[in-house]
């Protein structure tokens, strides 16, 4: 059996996966990038709900015409706002099976300069 990228990806995911989880304390801050856009979700898995949510189609991000890495520091910068208004200052970091350089890296940065600890 031919393994691709992409069930690599999904093995490295569950792996992750397995190991940490979210509350509503400390939710999952959880990464997915394609290739054009990149989302991030606050996640609290005890309940199955997502807290809040970014992505690089967010109006104010579109307008600015910037490069993709760029982009998703502003997704960071976002979602970290939004979780600081719901009161959450901690999160879990899920990098979603992709490696940690580039643009989720870029994600990380810019939700721990928006005031997230992880």
């Amino acid at each position: 059996m031919a393994t691709t990228k992409l069930l690599k990806r999904q093995k490295i995911r569950y792996r992750i996966r397995k190991k940490i989880t979210g509350t509503s304390a400390n939710p999952r801050l959880a990464i997915f990038r394609s290739n054009m856009e990149i989302y991030a979700q606050l996640i609290d898995d005890v309940e199955g709900k997502t807290l809040a949510s970014a992505s690089s189609k967010e109006k104010d991000i579109v307008a600015q015409k910037v490069t993709k890495v760029e982009k998703s520091k502003l997704v960071g910068a976002s979602i970290a706002r939004k979780a600081v208004e719901l009161g959450i200052t901690t999160c879990t970091f899920d990098r979603g099976g992709n490696l940690f350089h580039g643009r989720v890296k870029s994600v990380a940065d810019g939700a721990r300069e928006g005031g997230l600890k992880f």
